[in-house]
């Protein structure tokens, strides 16, 4: 199970990085060539695009992080968390990190997503209509790219909870174990 874990939270932080990577791209597509002089984000054809330069500096943010979370997770095969029998201090610091790491981002996201969300519900949708028609850009009203954060901050939560009962799990057994071991030496004496 500790492998399978430890594997887990691997794929969920490389699906945290592609979310990252793919949460500005509708608003990419369909915002950016409206901005008439991108000196001055004010000055578009559609009221409301400003909210795909307000998310610029979100996302460079992010996205490092979803880096930064990516190596915590490998952090777990270099202390050997994915196959250790006992776990030392390494082992327990790694766990901790990476559920520490995995809590921030995810209310540092969610907060940010949602109130960039607000601000694409604002756009002037049916200015952008006649902007995609014109210039055969894309035209979207989705909500996707904001939306599914649910589900990847939920599978992020719930590996990192469950790295951290395996981790609570290990301890018990372990405590277990040395009773049982020192049991036994009183019992050869």
């Amino acid at each position: 199970m500790q492998r399978i874990l430890c594997l887990a939270a691997v794929v969920v932080s490389a699906i945290v990085f592609v979310y990252a990577l793919g949460i500005m791209t509708d608003l990419y597509d369909a915002l950016y060539d409206t901005m008439r002089n991108p000196a001055d984000v004010f000055q578009t054809d559609v009221p409301g695009s400003i909210v795909y330069y307000n998310m610029q500096a979100f996302n460079k943010v992010f996205l490092n992080y979803s880096i930064v979370l990516i190596l915590i997770a490998v952090l777990l095969f270099i202390t050997n968390t994915h196959s250790r029998r006992r776990y030392y201090i390494g082992n327990y610091v790694a766990t901790g990190l990476f559920a520490a790491a995995s809590i921030y981002l995810s209310i540092f996201g969610h907060s940010y997503i949602e109130i960039f969300k607000g601000q694409w519900k604002q756009v002037d949708f049916a200015a952008l209509k006649a902007h995609a028609d014109m210039w055969g850009t894309l035209y979207t009203e989705s909500t996707f790219w904001f939306d599914i954060h649910y589900l990847v901050f939920a599978l992020l939560l719930i590996v990192a909870g469950l790295l951290v009962y395996n981790a609570v799990l290990k301890y018990k057994l372990m405590k277990e174990e040395d009773q049982l071991v020192e049991e036994g030496r009183r019992v050869l004496q």
